[in-house]
C-alpha cells in the first residue's frame, strides 16, 4: 500500500472555521463572541493551504527520502514565523514507490485529500501521475525534471530544465576539452533523445558527435559498456603497442565517456575503473541526478571513481552561500534528519519549489487558497526570485521555450562543475544558459 502521512492535523478545522468566518459576516464582529479570533489560531489567521510531496522510497533504484522531509522540515519552519501570508502549510507525503501504481495513487490521494498543489516532488511516471492531476485542476510545481510530461503539461511548473538542459549542457562543457566523446545510456524511448541533445552541445564546439552506447538500465555489470566507451573515445587498449605508450596517453587525454543511468550510474562507473588502463584514462562526465555529492562520498570521495569528473548541474554547487537560507531551515527544524542533505539536488529542488510556493500564495492576498487560484497566478505571470538560485522563474506563454518535445522549460540555465579533493566544486562561474541547443536538438530530432 503506498505510504503517506501528514506533517499537521488536516482539513476538520476547516469546517469550524469556515462557518465561524460565515455568522461573523452575516451578524457583524462586534455581536458573536470570538469573532476575529478563530478557534486554535492566532488572530487574524487564514485558511491553511494543503500540498502533498512524494517521491520514492526504500525501493531497488532512486531513492528520495530527502524531498518529503525537506518538504515537512519548511513547513516546520514557515509555520513558526506566521504561516505563508497568515495560511498555515500543511504538508501532506507519499511513497510513490518508483512503480507507475504507486505515482498514480499519490496523485489520488492529493485529490483526495483537497491538495491545491504537488510540490518538490519526484516521480518518473509522469503520465501516471499528470492525468489525475490534471483532471482535478491541480498544478505540480518544482517536479525534479525527470518525466516528459513535467516539461508538456499545461498544469506544470517546472524550477529547472530537467535532463534535457542537463545533457545539453554537458556537451557545450566537454566540447572544449574532448576531441572524441562516448555517451553510454538508457535504451530506451527517454533515452532515445539523450544523443541528440548531448551532439547539440557539442556542436557548439565543432567536435564530431558522440559515439551512442545503448544499455539496459538494470544491469549489475557493464563491463562490456566500458570497454567499448574506452575505445570510441580514443583509449584503445592495443594502442601502445602500436604507436607506443606516451602516444596512447596523450591520445587518451582527449577522450571522455559520459553516463547517464541514472541510479545505474555508479554501477557503470565502478565496471568502467575496472577496465580503465592506468596510462590510457580519459575525461568522465555525468549530470546531476546521475552524480551528486551523496554518491561521492559514498564511493569514496577523493578517492573514489568519480575524482575529476565533470559534473552538469542545474543549481550552484551545494557549498555556495546562496544555500545559506535553506541550510538554516534545515539546522532548525531537521539536524537530526539524516534524509536530508543539502548536497542533495531533490533537497535542492524541493527548497526552490516551496520558495515558488511560498510566492505565488503571497500574491493572492486571499483568505482562502484553491488549486485554480495557484494556477491563474502562475499564468499571469507571478515572478518568483529565488535569491540566485535559480533565473527569476515566470510561466506566462512567452517565457515558454521555442521546442516541442520540452516547451514549459522556463529555466534553461545549467551550471559547469568538476569533482575536486572528492567535493563537488564549480568549473565555471555563473550559469549558462543552453535555450538555442535546446531548440537545434528538438528541430533535430
Amino acid at each position: 500500500m503506498t505510504g503517506w502521512r501528514s506533517s499537521s492535523s488536516p482539513r476538520p478545522f476547516h469546517s469550524v472555521a469556515t462557518a465561524l468566518v460565515a455568522v461573523c459576516t452575516a451578524v457583524g464582529a462586534s455581536l458573536v463572541t470570538g469573532c476575529g479570533v478563530l478557534p486554535g489560531t492566532t488572530g487574524g489567521s487564514r485558511e491553511p493551504v494543503t500540498v502533498m510531496t512524494w517521491a520514492p522510497d526504500s525501493t531497488r533504484a532512486t531513492n528520495m527520502p530527502g524531498m518529503p522531509s525537506m518538504a515537512q522540515a519548511y513547513a516546520r519552519w514557515v509555520n513558526a514565523h506566521g504561516g505563508i501570508d497568515g495560511h498555515k502549510l500543511q504538508v501532506l507525503t507519499c511513497n510513490e514507490h518508483n512503480t507507475a501504481t504507486g505515482a498514480a495513487e499519490c496523485a489520488r490521494r492529493a485529490v483526495k485529500e483537497n491538495a491545491v498543489a504537488v510540490v518538490g516532488s519526484y516521480s518518473q511516471h509522469g503520465r501516471a501521475f499528470m492525468a489525475p492531476l490534471e483532471a482535478a485542476g491541480i498544478p505540480y510545481i518544482g517536479g525534479y525534471g525527470v518525466s516528459d510530461e513535467e516539461f508538456t503539461s499545461a498544469l506544470s511548473y517546472p524550477v529547472n530544465g530537467g535532463q534535457a538542459t542537463l545533457l545539453a549542457g554537458t556537451g557545450k562543457q566537454l566540447a572544449v576539452w574532448c576531441e572524441k566523446v562516448a555517451l553510454v545510456r538508457p535504451d530506451t524511448v527517454s533515452g532515445d533523445i539523450m544523443p541528440l541533445l548531448l551532439n547539440s552541445g557539442l556542436t557548439t564546439g565543432h567536435r564530431k558527435p558522440s559515439a551512442d552506447i545503448r544499455t539496459t538500465e538494470d544491469a549489475g555489470d557493464y563491463t562490456p559498456q566500458a570497454q567499448e566507451a574506452l575505445v570510441r573515445a580514443g583509449a584503445d587498449p592495443e594502442l601502445p603497442g602500436r604507436i607506443g605508450r606516451k602516444a596512447a596517453a596523450d591520445r587518451a587525454r582527449k577522450g571522455c565517456v559520459t553516463a547517464v543511468l541514472g541510479a545505474r550510474t555508479e554501477t557503470f562507473f565502478d565496471s568502467f575503473r575496472r577496465v580503465e588502463d592506468e596510462g590510457q584514462k580519459v575525461q568522465i562526465a555525468s549530470v546531476l541526478g546521475s552524480v551528486g555529492q551523496p554518491l561521492i562520498d559514498r564511493t569514496g570521495g577523493a578517492d573514489g571513481p568519480f575524482e575529476g569528473a565533470y559534473i552538469t548541474g542545474w543549481y550552484p554547487e551545494a557549498g555556495d552561500a546562496r544555500w545559506g537560507p535553506m541550510r538554516q531551515v534545515i539546522r532548525e527544524q531537521a539536524f537530526r534528519d539524516e534524509s536530508i542533505d543539502a548536497a542533495d539536488a531533490g533537497v535542492q529542488t524541493t527548497w526552490i519549489a516551496y520558495t515558488v510556493l511560498k510566492r505565488v500564495v503571497e500574491s493572492l492576498d486571499k483568505n482562502g487558497v484553491a488549486a485554480h487560484d495557484l494556477i491563474r497566478a502562475l499564468n499571469k505571470g507571478v515572478s518568483v526570485e529565488t535569491g540566485g538560485l535559480t533565473p527569476t522563474l515566470r510561466w506566462k506563454f512567452e517565457d515558454m521555450l521555442a521546442a516541442p518535445d520540452f516547451p514549459r522549460i522556463v529555466n534553461r540555465d545549467v551550471t559547469f562543475q568538476v569533482v575536486k579533493a572528492g567535493r563537488l566544486t564549480t568549473a565555471q562561474r555563473g550559469f549558462t544558459d543552453v535555450s538555442t541547443t535546446l531548440e537545434d536538438a528538438s528541430a533535430l530530432g
